[in-house]
């Protein structure tokens, strides 16, 4: 076997990295996405791409936050591995893939090349999430009207609450950091990325019931590719009384009223409440994402 050559790319051949096949429709689901020349690279033998991954982070990110496209020919999970070992970035890796890729054995065939090269390169699969997208063709989610929303000033009230809301967490990222640094650490992660968002502070809001009490938060935000679902929360004691659903139904509106004419949105697919709150909110999965996160 030939020699392996990884590069990154100039204006000059920059359609290399559109070459490969793509049965998984990754590059589909990438259209809002624009990747800095830089931060892409590709692999090649006897000048034919056999793996390219593409790393993506905010328009201010001065290091990529994690791998937001990643794909390698079947044969070449050794040079794909090589690619993703070559940068100084051990960032966390996202894979996208149609709505229902398992129904197909070319796509699932094709998402296991891009596991083993990942798991080679010292990645591990940490979940998989659907990947939602509203319009206005999927009509507005009724409010119920059992809670009172407002916008509140004090960091420290969200951080609380997120606390709270994470000590019951089943999102899988939440999880890790909870393992790593405590309640603490994920909710100052869930924070830090709230102000990493380009949309104002303003926007986030709690929820209370007609009592006064706390139910929990809603975090409308637009992040670098446009409007979305920026975190749903109910405090512990308050569960089991469906109130996700009004949370995301006033994210919803909210975001509608500021001009938003789609919002994207995910959970994790164990997190089985979320998901049905999606789904009865009227919110399609229009792909799935394989998360991954480096552990070498």
């Amino acid at each position: 076997m030939t020699d392996l050559v990884i590069r990154a790319l100039d204006e000059s051949d920059a359609h290399l990295f559109d070459t490969l096949p793509d049965p998984l429709g990754a590059r589909a689901a990438d259209r809002l996405t624009t990747w800095r020349p830089d931060w892409q690279r590709v692999a090649l033998r006897d000048g034919t791409v056999v793996a390219r991954g593409a790393w993506w982070g905010g328009p201010n990110d001065t290091e990529p936050l994690n791998v937001n496209c990643f794909d390698v020919l079947e044969g070449e999970e050794a040079a794909g591995a090589e690619l993703l070992r070559s940068v100084p970035w051990r960032v966390g890796a996202e894979l996208n893939f149609f709505a229902g890729w398992r129904d197909s054995p070319e796509a699932r065939a094709a998402a296991e090349v891009r596991f083993t090269a990942l798991r080679a390169a010292g990645y591990e699969l940490l979940v998989e999430r659907f990947i939602y997208r509203w319009t206005p063709e999927c009509g507005l989610p009724e409010r119920p009207g059992r809670l009172v929303f407002a916008p509140e000033p004090d960091d420290a009230v969200f951080f609380d609450a997120l606390r709270r809301i994470h000590s019951v967490t089943l999102d899988a990222h939440a999880l890790v950091a909870i393992q790593q640094g405590g309640l603490d650490q994920a909710a100052q992660e869930e924070i830090d990325f709230f102000r990493w968002c380009p949309s104002p502070r303003e926007w986030w809001q709690v929820a209370r019931t007609p009592e006064g009490d706390l139910a929990g938060i809603h975090i409308p935000v637009h992040n670098p590719s446009g409007p979305c679902i920026g975190f749903i929360g109910v405090v512990p004691e308050q569960r089991g009384h469906g109130y996700a659903r009004d949370l995301l139904a006033e994210c919803t509106h909210y975001l509608v009223e500021r001009g938003a004419e789609f919002i994207a949105a995910a959970t994790d697919q164990g997190n089985f409440p979320m998901a049905a709150h999606f789904a009865k909110a009227g919110y399609p999965v229009i792909r799935e994402r394989a998360n991954f996160h480096f552990v070498e």
